[in-house]
């Protein structure tokens, strides 16, 4: 039996927790952001299983665009620091609530993203005994 990873995130500028217990994709709760695409603004929940792409989204988002995400309490854009080395659209880059941070590309369709740890030995333990491994 293959073990999923269920992540926690919080917003990187208020620190609120962005999981929506209420909306689930494969029985997990999702993590909810405000989106803007070139054309309109939108919510969007996102699977929280680590390397599932599957998303529930009020508004139409086209394959290859890039979307702006923002936190659903505070309104700060979230972002990253890098440019996504597949597609070089922006990186969107969330601390994790056990430590470390999730990055994902901001573009529909590229499947770039990856966990980092900042003190692996502390955040890897955390992430660890959180998660069973």
């Amino acid at each position: 039996m293959v073990k999923v990873v269920s992540i926690e995130l919080k917003c990187p500028h208020c620190r609120i927790s962005l999981m929506d217990k209420e909306t689930l994709i494969d029985e997990k709760p999702t993590i909810k952001l405000n989106i803007q695409t070139s054309s309109s603004f939108g919510t969007i929940r996102l699977c929280s299983i680590y390397g599932c792409f599957k998303h529930v989204c009020d508004i139409s988002l086209k394959e290859g665009e890039t979307v702006r995400f923002f936190c659903q309490d505070c309104n700060q854009e979230i972002k990253g620091k890098t440019p996504c080395e597949v597609c070089d659209a922006p990186m969107i880059s969330f601390p994790i609530k056990s430590g470390g941070k999730v990055n994902f590309c901001s573009r529909k369709g590229c499947k770039n993203h990856f966990v980092a740890f900042e003190d692996l030995d502390t955040e890897i333990k955390k992430f660890y005994d959180e998660y069973g491994y």
